[in-house]
């Protein structure tokens, strides 16, 4: 088997009590130690990434059995989420593989894992990529503009990366360290190269920076672009009871022997990530002058600063530059409290500003690399903050344990949730919600708080977003939430107001039009059934000109309901009214959920929408559409009954079979047939374009813009109602 067995590892580099425990040498046996579970055999690569960033998970029945035994969950962990931090994306079970789409990733480096029901982690066997210090971990990259510095270099054009090993007086044992020469290093050159020592954080090792943080490849790529200084790089071996011994008599000590690099100290720069931070500013503060260039990214300092020789550190010190991410970023708080400290000490620094799109992970080590390295050994062009980091003023508070509104939304988007204390015994807790690419589903860890657990995520774009609480596997409801959605019991809603979700956002109050309740026997069911119905501002039951009517539905699992509470039919239908964009009209959300859904809608839904509503029993002033089922039994209807609605919408739903299809009489009785689906996450995607092969073939005029960015799932069903209520009923 490819499995270890245990309980799961927080994967965040942390810097409280383990990191505390690090510096005092109890980081000795460090995750690059572990050997790496045998590999298991498998005939297709278990990840696929396309050239538009979506990723295929795809593990077969056959290869899960032997990876991890009898499972009910799997899911791949990795740099998936908001900020790039840690989230779970679940694997559904269908037909013999465990498989799911993830996309449009941004581009850039991703680290993985597979876990399953919370214990058995595996690291991908058809994935040969490794990290050492994490041997569960596997890696793939996502190409693109933005990543383009990330990217290998032609073959032969980049520099070169060695093995350093060397006697270490502090552990009194061989070590190593991974050394970096730039292309065309000459051992004789005259001048000496200058050197960066270049620093991992907590649970690493000195592998991480090539293997997770592509220092290699940013190295390679500034170089070849002339924006850095030719040097040397040495990564080193962090996890020693006293890292400045270890720097600066065997590490420093070593690479001056191998290579032909600088002793003076105006040509030696030292940085280092979260516990390397915190190393490179300790050694700051003890050694000041030894390097002329210091950066810390996500480093922090226990204790106070204040009292640091000021004068000496300026003196010595060309260039003293601190990073950090978003308020996700462990190292936030202490970022800014060390910001103050310096201030009042007087020590001169640069801050690259608070990065609002990264946590602490890779992601914002790669960039702060990419920021600092230029500035090395020459002059640099500016000494400002990267273009959209902000400025840090303040340290992020959360409202004490056990008062926490849940969720808790700051201004800019970052969502705090917190259990109450009924899970106190649990042992995994996770928050699932549409917070992934295109608004999927991605679940987020949450960190035990006394007898409550609690997560931050974030930044979430404006929106409506609704999630569940995972408790030991089991889907529960946030019971200090007070939203519900009543076909899923467990779910909790909560809204982020911004201009790019105002269509999605309640109007004021009196504005708006009116939804009621409408109940009525059902002779296909043969009991009483309901519908919501929504009626314009300004409705008039007595109005000479009937109003035009829409008949819409929502999907497999889901009830009348659904169009307002998740699908914010509500909003949308207010805001365009109010926005001059959508034809005064009656929607009647009906219950889909029947044996013979176009008997209920003809012979039920319809007939007592006529009766009780001032509607227009004329075919051109009526509209069908539904999502997923619905949307399929809105196919049925319009082939079965051509001509009986004008406007025709299907949200990610298929055609479905040709056989008897009308297609002149369909096209003669259809204004306007729309229909839709979601990017390839949509897992009706495939089935979707067989579908508009098959209308082409019957030569059905419809229309079609492209995928909707997004899953199958109510973001997408959103946007497609945001684009077809307004095309009903026009005139023109």
């Amino acid at each position: 088997m490819v499995m270890a067995s245990r309980q799961r590892r927080t994967r965040r580099i942390g810097i409280g009590r383990r990191l505390a425990a690090l510096l005092v040498g109890a980081a000795m046996a460090v995750a690059a130690l572990v050997a790496a579970p045998p590999a298991v055999m498998a005939e297709t690569p278990w990840v696929a990434v396309d050239d538009d960033g979506f990723v295929t998970f795809t593990i077969s029945a056959e290869e899960a059995q032997a990876a991890f035994g009898d499972v009910t969950q799997i899911v791949a962990e990795g740099n998936f989420g908001p900020s790039a931090n840690w989230a779970q994306w679940g694997l559904t079970r269908r037909g013999g593989n465990w498989t799911s789409v993830m996309g449009p990733l941004e581009p850039g480096l991703y680290y993985y894992q597979f876990t399953a029901d919370d214990t058995k982690v595996v690291k991908d066997p058809t994935n040969p990529t490794s990290v050492a210090s994490e041997p569960e971990w596997s890696t793939f990259f996502v190409p693109g503009d933005s990543a383009d510095l990330l990217a290998d270099v032609p073959q032969g054009q980049g520099g070169t990366v060695e093995t350093m090993t060397y006697r270490s007086t502090v552990t009194r044992g061989q070590r190593s360290a991974l050394v970096w020469t730039p292309p065309g290093y000459d051992a004789g050159r005259k001048e000496p190269y200058p050197v960066l020592y270049l620093q991992h954080g907590s649970a690493q090792g000195y592998r991480d920076w090539v293997e997770v943080g592509r220092a290699k490849q940013i190295f390679d790529n500034l170089t070849l672009r002339g924006e850095i200084e030719p040097m040397v790089v040495v990564m080193g071996d962090g996890n020693v009871p006293d890292f400045q011994k270890e720097l600066l008599r065997n590490i420093m000590r070593e690479a001056r022997h191998d290579y032909n690099i600088s002793h003076s100290p105006s040509q030696q720069a030292l940085a280092g990530l979260s516990m390397g931070g915190y190393q490179t500013l300790s050694t700051l503060f003890e050694h000041p002058g030894e390097f002329a260039y210091i950066g810390s990214f996500a480093g922090f300092v226990f204790g106070s600063a204040s009292g640091v020789d000021a004068e000496e550190i300026n003196e010595g010190t060309e260039l003293l530059r601190l990073y950090t991410g978003n308020v996700t970023d462990l190292a936030y708080n202490y970022n800014y409290r060390l910001m103050r400290q310096f201030d009042e000490a007087g020590v001169e620094y640069q801050f690259d500003g608070v990065n609002p799109d990264r946590g602490h992970n890779w992601n914002a080590w790669q960039e702060n690399l990419i920021d600092f390295v230029p500035r090395l050994f020459r002059d640099a062009p500016d000494e400002g903050p990267s273009p959209g980091h902000l400025p840090l003023e303040a340290e992020f508070r959360q409202p004490p344990a056990g008062t926490t509104p849940t969720p808790w939304i700051t201004e800019d988007g970052f969502v705090t949730f917190e259990t109450t204390t009924e899970f106190k015994d649990a042992q995994n807790v996770t928050v699932w919600g549409n917070w992934a690419p295109g608004g999927s589903w991605i679940r987020v860890e949450m960190s035990r708080v006394g007898d409550r657990w609690r997560a931050t995520v974030g930044p979430l774009k404006p929106g409506f977003h609704y999630y569940r609480l995972i408790v030991d596997r089991v889907s529960t409801k946030d019971t200090s939430n007070p939203t519900r959605v009543t076909t899923e019991p467990t779910w909790s809603t909560f809204f982020i107001p911004g201009e790019s979700a105002r269509l999605l956002a309640d109007v004021p109050e009196g504005q708006g039009g009116t939804v009621e309740t409408l109940t009525y026997q059902s002779t296909v069911a043969g009991a009483e059934r309901k519908a919501y119905v929504w009626t314009p501002p300004g409705y008039d039951p007595d109005r000479a000109e009937p109003y035009p009517v829409f008949y819409l539905q929502h999907g497999g699992g889901q009830n009348y309901t659904d169009w307002i509470e998740m699908g914010r039919a509500k909003q949308i239908l207010d805001n365009h009214y109010l926005d001059g964009n959508l034809e005064p009209m009656v929607v009647v959300m009906g219950n889909g959920n029947s044996s013979n859904f176009t008997r209920e809608l003809l012979e039920n839904i319809v007939p007592v929408s006529l009766e009780r509503y001032n509607v227009s029993d004329d075919p051109a002033r009526r509209a069908l559409a539904g999502l997923s089922m619905g949307g399929g039994q809105t196919f049925t209807v319009l082939k079965t009954h051509p001509g009986k609605f004008a406007y025709v919408g299907a949200f990610s739903a298929g055609f479905g079979s040709a056989t008897g299809v009308d297609a002149e009489a369909i096209n003669d009785g259809t204004t306007l047939l729309k229909v839709y689906v979601g990017d390839p996450t949509d897992f009706v995607y495939p089935s979707f374009m067989n579908s508009l092969t098959v209308m082409d073939q019957l030569g059905i005029e419809y229309e079609y813009d492209g995928p909707t960015p997004g899953p199958h799932g109510w973001d997408a069903w959103q946007k497609n109602l945001i684009d077809f209520a307004p095309l009903l009923f026009r005139q023109d």
